[in-house]
């Protein structure tokens, strides 16, 4: 599946909830099925910076294609970080650094984060680009 198609799945599943609290709920439950990151990696390397809950990143360089990893001190940021990982996780690192992430704002969770959390889901994804951008290059 391109990125984009994981961006338009997800647009997709979030029509299915009417109301806000039922799509907190839902990335909530997204956080609990993310595969955890492993443990040697919960160091500051990896924390993201511009987050106000601990985040943990980690890719993984395999076969030409980008495995992230990740883990959150608070669930509701799991589960974002665990959006971010659906959509990028498993494509090249050019596919990577060139998409346009568009499902934030289609599924309005931008305007639906309080403004810290909406700095840390950008942060999360410019690290994720970096990450992408870093191996591009190499």
């Amino acid at each position: 599946m391109t990125i984009n198609e994981q961006q338009d799945a997800i647009v997709e599943e979030f029509a299915f909830y009417e109301d806000w609290m039922d799509k907190y709920e839902h990335i909530i439950e997204l956080g609990k099925e993310l595969p955890l990151i492993d443990e040697a990696y919960k160091t500051e390397n990896h924390l993201i910076k511009g987050c106000q809950s601990r985040v943990w990143l980690h890719a993984d360089y395999k076969d030409g294609l980008i495995h992230f990893t990740a883990d959150s001190d608070a669930i509701i940021t799991k589960g974002l970080v665990g959006l971010m990982i659906a959509v990028l996780s498993g494509h090249t690192p050019k596919e990577i650094a060139d998409t346009e992430i568009y499902f934030i704002d289609k599924i309005g969770l931008k305007s639906h984060l309080s403004p810290t959390r909406s700095n840390g889901l950008l942060s999360m994804l410019k690290q994720m680009k970096l990450y992408a951008i870093a191996l591009y290059n190499k």
